[in-house]
């Protein structure tokens, strides 16, 4: 299993409404960077995303499983870019603020803080357990 970070600007797609969507998960399209795009593609049924309201907020606010792997995105009119599915899976008892992840010294590596505007992010085990251990899962 791999985990990942993916990013939704909450008055467009909300973790709020990721939950609405439930079983049946939801697509997760429009990703048009080429890093972005060969991180979807890298992602396996049953990994698991933190979900991160950017912009507004700028933390994360949940976690999300992979349901369906990368499929030709039905936004794309040139077909160059994939989505995949993901369905709810659990609220963080306390959302993970920026800032927060940048005051700990043992996530000064991980893209978020390296690579600020990536939107679909790989996260190592160590910080993924740290970040959970951080929103008191």
């Amino acid at each position: 299993m791999q985990y990942w970070l993916i990013k939704s600007e909450p008055d467009v797609w909300s973790f709020t409404h990721q939950e609405k969507a439930g079983v049946k998960g939801a697509i997760w399209d429009g990703v048009r960077n080429y890093q972005a795009r060969n991180n979807l593609k890298k992602m396996k049924k049953g990994d698991l995303c933190f979900f991160y309201h950017s912009n507004i907020g700028k933390e994360i606010v949940g976690i999300v499983e992979v349901i369906k792997e990368a499929f030709l995105d039905p936004t794309d009119k040139k077909k160059m870019f994939v989505a995949v599915k993901v369905r709810f899976k659990q609220k963080l008892k306390n959302p993970i603020k920026l800032e927060e992840i940048k005051k700990n010294g043992s996530l000064t590596e991980i893209p978020l803080i390296k690579q600020s505007r990536l939107s679909v992010m790989p996260i190592d085990s160590k910080s993924w357990k740290i970040l959970n251990k951080m929103g008191n899962i």
